[in-house]
């Protein structure tokens, strides 16, 4: 019997069945299509049929692909855009001609009739393209009316009104035109031309108008005013992307135009009640930019926040300003713009209020940009001090600076500077409740609260020095305050450098839970137009932690690590006045830098100070040597105090990080002696030798051993020749063989001892001692024995160095046989040169260049091969 399986297994056998079926009548139908397209007849360079894509067809990997879907053919956009244009372009010159050549020839009726024809029949043209869907060919027609408007307004006004104003009638036509054409494109919505021209009409009937009346400034700023707030209103609920930008533009030149007119006019005003005009203008811009910021998008709501908020400081600013001598016209700005801050309290939306507190800032920072100058003046006014030091102590710390500066108009600036401060540094003390009540607008971290930090101290420290530098104190007084001040500094410095100061970890802690209520609300408030909802209760996520367990100086520390150098060199400078302030300054630097050192935990701010300290160091050294009445070659000697003492550090220090910025420092003093010795032969082969000690010195440590010990050889053979020299000795052989020999033995017995000890330590200096100074004098010797002796005694090194691989006697011998050779062969040389012809030279140089690059990769192997060889050598 046969099987009959249930109903439901026998449905759903036949859904399955039903379903290969579709999918198998799907694949045979693409086939079909596919061999239906690649029959079809194709251009000669097309290919006769694409290659389908596999895995679609009724064998595995069998070639199957979608039948091409034909494009549509598209318009040709580009010819058509083309023809339209020059089209409208002629028709505007025709227009342009006819009103300007042939208005003449025609009667008042004619000419009238003609103009109004042509102007109506423009106008009516593009109702009827559009109605035919030629979008395109209406935009070019309206164009053209667009030109015959304004020709027709200028026939009016040449014909009908001649006698009549001309700026008087421009703004009477823009009004005309503007309404006009709005009402064009709001009857035409489809065309894009002439709401944009609209708009651009309604930016001169006021500011055109006022300039027709002879209206003063203020006049003028208002019609400014109006029409920028015109333009507002269009950018934020006009239609149209061309609508928006031109009233954008429109927005930006005249409301720009209003507020400078305001501003110009403000700070003209000889009186407070004079500027109260000016900064109602102000004023009003304020609002109006508030109110436009209030529903416009994000980055034009901050940027209106910042305007509104620049244009209200303006406005009061200057009405204060009338009020105080012009020496404090800068800090009554000051304190407007930071009573901007209070914004924070205020219901604003969170990019208005950002675009405020960013005015704030603007002013602040403005408000620096002017008293900064007086501060650089105060640093670098002692640096007159190094043409005439120790010419005795001025009459005050202004004679000091140099009267370049006019003080007196910078009375303010201390407090500017001072009350900047003040405010960074509460911020900085009081960061959680900072960070509470910006969560509103902002969410500063801690980076934030390390700026403020040390933008405080770095402003209180400025504003102290350039208050003393007004105030005109003595110059006893400006020392001592000076030197109180670098102190201070680098204690704070020491105190901040191993980590954050004591409650950083609270403050960030604390900071870290404000804003536990989120961003409630945030889905009410909103408003139309793109606004922000309000952000009254938006928190602020400062990172778990903080920064409190983070290591190393904070950037108050290294603030006051900067100043603190800064401050010393202006000091030092400052001292050079007199002798006993010079002493007692350099004296206090050292000690101070020196115990900020070694009290200092970090390694960079621990080298600084104390390679700072060795400077100090070595200028007081200086300083008793001008006080001993030495010449500078006189005095090089006695500069190698510092050096020698920093060497005996480094071999306290041992591996100590600081222990190498430390020698260097020192070695930068032994090069000061060098430069000043230099005149002066039989001092500097001296101070030479006095730096080769040194050297040698520090190479009995083995971690400077590979450097300092070929220093050392290098100075002491140096100091050999410049002895010789400065002697006039004409047989240096006489002195260098008795030190070569004894080197030389010593050498060798170091290679017996220790064969891997490289030949440049055990015979260079032995050797260079002879061969080099023997050199010098052969090279200028008339006669032949000196030559061939050195040429022979070079020979024989050549080529001992060459049998026993040794690099150094090989490299030195050949060289100093090489130039010998040069020095014996080059007259005759010349001679053959003469003798040759001028072509020949330049031909066996290019033959040469020639050979030499077809054998390049050749030599390149054999010189390979001799720099390993010359590695392998001892």
């Amino acid at each position: 019997m046969e099987h009959v399986p249930p109903p439901a297994e026998e449905l759903a056998l036949l859904d399955r069945e039903l379903a290969q079926l579709d999918a198998r009548r799907a694949q045979l139908l693409t086939r079909r299509a596919w061999l239906v397209a690649a029959l079809q007849p194709k251009a000669p360079d097309a290919p006769r049929w694409s290659t389908p894509p596999l895995g679609h067809g009724w064998a595995p990997a069998q070639p199957w692909g979608a039948v091409p879907k034909a494009a549509k053919p598209s318009a040709p956009r580009s010819a058509q855009n083309v023809l339209l244009t020059l089209g409208g372009l002629l028709l505007t010159v025709a227009a342009v001609a006819f009103t300007l050549v042939s208005w003449g020839s025609m009667g008042i009726g004619g000419r009238a009739a003609v103009l109004a024809l042509v102007t109506v029949a423009a106008l009516a043209a593009p109702a009827l393209l559009l109605r035919r869907k030629l979008a395109a060919t209406a935009e070019a027609v309206a164009a053209l009316a667009l030109v015959l408007t304004l020709l027709d307004a200028y026939a009016i006004h040449a014909v009908a009104t001649p006698d009549a104003d001309g700026l008087t009638f421009t703004a009477i036509a823009s009004a005309v035109l503007a309404a006009l054409w709005a009402a064009y494109g709001l009857a035409l919505g489809k065309l894009h031309l002439p709401l944009p021209a609209a708009v651009f009409f309604v930016q001169w009937p006021l500011l055109l108008g006022a300039w027709a009346a002879g209206a003063p400034a203020l006049v003028v700023g208002w019609a400014l005013l109006a029409t920028a707030v015109v333009d507002g209103a269009i950018a934020l609920w006009g239609k149209g992307l061309g609508v928006r930008v031109t009233a954008g533009i429109g927005l930006v030149v005249m409301g720009s135009a209003a507020l400078l007119t305001g501003l110009g006019e403000s700070l003209t005003a000889d009186s407070p009640l004079g500027a109260v005009l000016p900064g109602l203008l102000l004023l009003t811009a304020a609002v109006a930019a508030l109110a436009g910021a209030w529903r416009a998008p994000s980055g034009y709501a901050q940027l209106g926040g910042a305007v509104a908020g620049l244009a209200a400081v303006a406005a009061v600013g200057g009405v204060l300003r009338a009020a105080v001598p012009g020496a404090w016209h800068v800090p009554v700005y000051l304190l407007c713009g930071l009573a901007l801050l209070s914004v924070v309290r205020a219901r604003l939306p969170r990019t208005a209020g950002r675009g405020v507190l960013l005015a704030s800032g603007a002013v602040v920072a403005g408000s620096l940009v002017w008293a900064l100058p007086g501060v650089a003046a105060v640093l670098l006014g002692p640096v007159q001090l190094v043409a005439e030091v120790w010419a005795g102590a001025p009459d005050g710390f202004r004679g000091a600076l140099g009267e370049a500066m006019a003080w007196s108009e910078l009375a303010a600036a201390p407090l500017v500077l001072a009350v900047v401060a003040g405010g960074l540094g509460a911020a900085y003390r009081r960061w959680p409740t900072l960070v509470r009540l910006a969560a509103p607008l902002a969410a500063p971290g801690v980076k934030a609260r390390d700026a403020a930090g040390a933008g405080a101290l770095a402003l209180g420290w400025g504003a102290v020095l350039l208050a003393a530098a007004t105030l005109g104190v003595p110059y006893p007084v400006a020392v001592a305050l000076e030197t109180v001040l670098v102190a201070g500094l680098l204690a704070v410095a020491v105190l901040g450098a191993g980590g954050r100061e004591a409650g950083s970890g609270a403050a960030d802690a604390a900071a870290a839970g404000v804003g536990a209520t989120g961003a409630a609300g945030s889905g009410s408030g909103g408003a139309a137009g793109g606004s922000e909802p309000y952000a009254g209760t938006a928190g602020v996520g400062v990172g778990a932690g903080g920064a409190a367990g983070r290591g190393g100086p904070s950037a108050v520390a290294v603030t006051a690590l900067v100043l603190a150098v800064g401050g010393a060199v202006s000091l030092g400078l400052l001292s050079l006045a007199a002798e006993a302030a010079t002493y007692a300054v350099l004296g206090a630097l050292t000690v101070l830098f020196a115990g900020a050192a070694l009290r200092t935990r970090p390694v960079v701010e621990q080298a600084v100070l104390a390679v700072a300290a060795v400077v100090w160091g070595t200028a007081l050294t200086g300083c008793v040597a001008g006080s001993l009445g030495l010449a500078p070659h006189e005095a090089a000697p006695l500069l190698l105090v510092v050096p020698a003492v920093t060497v005996l550090l480094g071999a306290r220090l041992r591996n100590h990080p600081v222990a190498l910025p430390v020698e260097l420092a020192g070695g930068l003093g032994a090069l000061v002696a060098i430069g000043l010795a230099a005149p002066r032969a039989p001092y500097l082969a001296l101070v030479l030798a006095l730096c080769g000690v040194l050297a040698a010195g520090a190479a009995v440590r083995p971690e400077r051993r590979p450097v300092a010990g070929y220093l050392a050889a290098v100075l002491f053979v140096t100091a050999t020749w410049v002895r010789l020299a400065a002697s006039e000795v004409s047989a240096p052989e006489a002195y260098t063989l008795p030190v070569t020999v004894p080197a030389l033995v010593i050498g060798a017995l170091r290679r017996r001892k220790d064969p891997e000890a490289s030949s440049w330590t055990a015979y260079g200096p032995g050797l260079g001692a002879t061969l080099l100074p023997s050199l010098a004098v052969a090279w200028g010797d008339p006669d032949w024995p000196r030559p061939l002796l050195l040429g022979v005694a070079a020979l024989v090194i050549t080529l001992l160095g060459a049998k026993y691989r040794l690099q150094a006697p090989l490299l030195l011998g050949g060289a100093v046989l090489a130039l010998v050779t040069l020095h014996e062969l080059a007259p005759y040389v010349v001679q053959v040169a003469g003798a040759l012809p001028r072509w020949l030279p330049p031909a066996l140089a290019g033959l040469l260049l020639l050979a030499v690059g077809a054998t390049y990769e050749q030599r390149l192997r054999d010189a390979r091969k001799l720099k390993d060889m010359l590695g392998r050598m001892r």
